[in-house]
């Protein structure tokens, strides 16, 4: 992330969109280049209002690259984490991230693309505690890389 921040130009094509969740926001950095054309969105809103705000693209990769520097994360695994109606919901005081990035860098043969939500704690501690209050086994990545009929790591 911090390669396409500075410099995305070193990338054939990009879609990025990392939803950020933070106590008291949301910060949301969405970058995409297609056909060498670039669009750009980066936008928070507070738990008080409910309104978006737009705000710099150096805001948004600020607080992206506060949530990445995090010691320690879990990752959601997809499958089960969405599709039981009754799944426990992540705790809101934890920060936590959906990825949805894919890009082609110049001169690569082949596109990569993540799709995973990763849960910030401080660490390794803080991430084993985390995991024994998870209801079932199978709501965290267990395996990398992981790949399931929703998320995937790297492909």
């Amino acid at each position: 992330m911090t390669e396409l921040d500075s410099e995305p130009e070193g990338f054939q094509t990009f879609d990025a969109r990392l939803e950020l969740a933070v106590p008291g926001g949301l910060i949301v950095y969405e970058t995409r280049r297609r056909k060498g054309q670039t669009d750009s969105l980066y936008y928070g809103r507070s738990s008080d209002n409910a309104a978006n705000q737009r705000i710099s693209q150096a805001a948004a990769f600020s607080a992206i690259d506060r949530f990445l520097a995090l010691g320690q994360f879990v990752a959601l695994a997809g499958d089960t984490a969405f599709a039981d109606e009754q799944r426990r919901p992540i705790d809101p005081q934890y920060p936590h991230c959906a990825v949805n990035f894919s890009y082609r860098k110049k001169g690569h043969p082949s596109a990569r693309s993540m799709l995973m939500v990763f849960i910030g704690l401080n660490d390794e501690t803080d991430a084993l505690r985390y995991a024994e209050t998870i209801a079932g086994p199978n709501e965290l990545v267990q395996e990398r890389p992981h790949h399931s009929a929703r998320f995937h790591e790297w492909r």
